[in-house]
């Protein structure tokens, strides 16, 4: 017999993309209980007049955010906020015991005044702050497992990242060279009306925003600093493009060894990722596409190597609400809880 009783957890910004996506996986994880679904601009609400499609299997209310309420309730939280709102809750909630997931930037910064530099949100929560961890469970698998505060990554700094981290861990590219073209679908941008998303605006369109200032910047710099053992500037573009869900990021870095070719680079990643059931090398000559990630936590990688330039090209692409966000939440859970870390997640994509 397993065990019988289901953690109790809660989500708190549960009427957003993100929040719906973790309502969707966690219903159908097999150990745990969704107990609380918060909010205050929907609360009173029933969940499924936000969302008729789930009218018939979640029967709870969105309710007035109280840390004292979710925390009698709620042995796990997840945040789905805004940024700057996640830090006024999440002090009270570790205090009370709960574990907490942030799925916004507030918690993915070591630094808080880089934090702020990009953010604009004074803090007055270092202490708390000082404890939380990087949720990219293929890069810091044994400290999520023990911790209590996880800052889960952004969509594109989790691409990007996966893309990178063999490449600067084992010293392989010149860091500075390291250049990030990524694309990313309209659910990127959120459930709120924005005039850049509507169909007409963002259909048969490509276009690149926040060039040279997208906040995802430095938190990709500051954990391949980490990797690299020193400070590491990159280039980061981001594209909107007219799909609903996916991100395929493209990296470019010069090689310290030109003699490096593809297959030794797909024996360095497959190396690198042996322990981390999400990551998926393509072979030879394989690139991935987003639609084979789409409905999926898995992160498909392929690798090239252009001997004229010296360069190495890797391609990656994840479904940005689920590995990107809510998929990549529950991973974390799953490790701090002590479980596998595939429960309850799904392993292949809706294709075509």
């Amino acid at each position: 017999m397993g065990n019988l009783r289901r953690v109790p957890v809660g989500i708190v910004g549960a009427s957003g993309y993100g929040g719906v996506q973790l309502v969707r996986l966690l219903m159908d994880h097999p150990e745990v209980e969704l107990v609380y679904l918060g909010g205050e601009s929907s609360a009173g609400k029933s969940f499924a007049d936000l969302y008729p499609h789930f009218g018939n299997i979640v029967d709870l209310k969105i309710e007035a955010v109280d840390p004292e309420i979710i925390a009698s309730r709620c042995e796990v939280v997840f945040l789905s906020l805004p940024n700057g709102l996640a830090c006024e809750i999440a002090p009270q909630l570790i205090e009370k015991g709960c574990k907490v997931l942030d799925l916004s930037a507030d918690y993915r910064f070591s630094d808080l005044t880089t934090y702020t530099n990009w953010y604009g949100t004074q803090r007055s929560d270092r202490t708390v702050a000082a404890t939380a961890v990087y949720g990219l469970p293929e890069l810091y698998r044994d400290r999520i497992a023990e911790a209590q505060l996880i800052g889960c990554p952004g969509c594109y700094p989790t691409a990007s990242l996966l893309a990178l981290s063999p490449l600067l861990k084992q010293g392989l590219i010149v860091p500075e060279t390291a250049i990030i073209d990524a694309k990313s679908g309209t659910s990127g941008g959120g459930r709120q009306a924005k005039v850049n998303l509507l169909l007409a605006e963002a259909d048969n369109s490509l276009g690149a925003y926040n060039v040279g200032r997208h906040r995802h910047t430095p938190e990709i710099e500051q954990i391949c600093s980490d990797l690299a053992g020193h400070e590491v500037t990159v280039q980061f573009t981001p594209h909107l493009i007219p799909m609903v869900r996916g991100i395929l990021a493209t990296v470019y870095a010069s090689l310290r060894d030109p003699g490096l070719v593809r297959d030794d680079l797909i024996t360095i990643y497959t190396a690198f990722y042996r322990n981390s059931p999400w990551v998926k090398i393509c072979n030879s000559g394989t690139y991935p596409q987003t639609k084979w990630a789409c409905g999926s936590n898995v992160c498909y990688i392929g690798i090239e190597v252009d001997p004229r330039t010296g360069r190495v090209i890797v391609m990656s692409a994840i479904d940005n609400l689920i590995k990107g966000q809510a998929g990549q939440a529950i991973q974390c859970m799953n490790l701090m809880l002590g479980w596998d870390e595939t429960l309850g997640l799904p392993k292949v994509g809706f294709y075509p």
